[in-house]
């Protein structure tokens, strides 16, 4: 079970941390590090692919990266990367063709308060695409659900904090 190979691989590590919302933690979720380990990629990949309804799917750079490679690969479907920046190369924030795709679900290492994939949606969705599903490996069970709900998109996640992390 994918909580258990976290747990066991090391991904949850306790300490003083600031998240990417500006919080503090005092846990982190390193799915970033985990995904380098194929056995950990194979069992995300294996439990996003069942979740994915669109026939693309997008993540932001750096932690979904490798999971929407990965997912896209195995699916043959096509992916978007959503960088954080757009200040080098073709300076865009969107990497990918929107021109024949209407549908993408977006797929994140993890979900806090949702501000970050929030942002992922609205570009999406300003370059014509239909957001409606975010798949997150983590959901830490701190808001991220319900702002993404407000905005009309679903949060599924294979693993919650709750089940993982007992305060």
């Amino acid at each position: 079970m994918l909580k258990d190979i976290l747990v066991e691989k090391g991904a949850i590590k306790v300490g003083d941390f600031t998240l990417t919302s500006g919080r503090k933690s005092n846990y982190y979720v390193d799915i970033k590090d985990a995904c380098t380990d194929p056995d950990v990629l194979r069992t995300i990949i294996d439990g996003i692919v069942g979740r994915v309804e669109a026939k693309s799917v997008a993540g932001v750079e750096l932690g979904a990266v490798p999971i929407v490679v990965a997912t896209a690969f195995k699916m043959h479907i096509p992916y978007f990367i959503i960088r954080k920046q757009s200040t080098h190369g073709m300076k865009k924030l969107l990497i990918g063709n929107p021109e024949k795709i209407t549908r993408v679900d977006i797929i994140e290492d993890v979900v806090t308060t949702g501000g970050s994939v929030l942002k992922a949606a609205e570009l999406l969705r300003s370059n014509g695409l239909q957001v409606e599903k975010v798949i997150t490996v983590v959901d830490r069970e701190e808001g991220g659900k319900e702002l993404l709900r407000e905005n009309g998109i679903r949060l599924e996640s294979l693993v919650k904090k709750s089940e993982v992390i007992r305060n």
